[in-house]
């Protein structure tokens, strides 16, 4: 009998691709620093293909990475603020493997929709509204689980703003420090004041 080799994995459509490395430069180098070139390179695209599937040109190819980057941490967050979760242990381990993560990429910025903001909120409204929407999605993340609780609806958006913002403050010093510490520092911060919250809450009703 004669075997034959299995056919090779279909390529991704370059729409796809192209998204991916944008995803990965823009994280690497930000917007300003990724141009459309690099992004062609790694994609293995045509550079009339950019223009076919984007045609606003690098400010649509950067809100499309925003949005999928987006998705793809909101992913991410609810599979650590699970239904049912020790939310406080949950906050404590989403920080110690960020932090585990920061170090394996040698302090490769873990959040690259944060990059990309930082640069863009005051010169693209396009992109600035797809990063809020992505923040605000990984935040509705949280409040839901800390309301589910019996936290107080004000003080679970409290917590969960204070969460984001420690994160990603945290892994601004982590990445000019090379010393993921500090997002372990505030981790325990972060899991002590939600821990502060649950001992206050109501007791969920059925």
């Amino acid at each position: 009998m004669i075997q034959t080799s299995p056919p090779p994995p279909k390529r991704p459509p370059a729409r796809e691709r192209i998204l991916a490395a944008s995803l990965e430069q823009m994280r690497r180098y930000g917007y300003a620093g990724t141009g459309i070139k690099a992004i062609l390179v790694a994609a293995a695209a045509p550079f009339g293909s950019l223009y076919h599937h984007f045609p606003g040109g690098k400010e649509e190819v950067g809100a499309e990475t925003i949005r999928r980057g987006g998705v793809a941490y909101r992913e991410l967050v609810e599979a650590f603020y699970v239904d049912g979760a020790d939310l406080g242990d949950a906050t404590q381990t989403f920080f110690d493997e960020a932090a585990a993560f920061v170090e394996s990429t040698a302090f490769v910025d873990a959040c690259p929709i944060a990059t990309i903001a930082g640069e863009i909120a005051a010169t693209s409204d396009t992109m600035r509204q797809a990063a809020d929407e992505a923040f605000e999605s990984w935040l509705r993340v949280m409040e839901r689980q800390f309301v589910a609780a019996g936290i107080d609806v004000g003080r679970a958006r409290e917590l969960s703003v204070e969460l984001f913002c420690a994160i990603e403050g945290a892994f601004l010093l982590a990445r000019t420090s090379h010393d993921a510490e500090p997002i372990r520092t505030v981790g325990r911060a972060v899991a002590r004041s939600v821990r502060e919250a649950l001992a206050g809450a109501r007791v969920p009703v059925g």
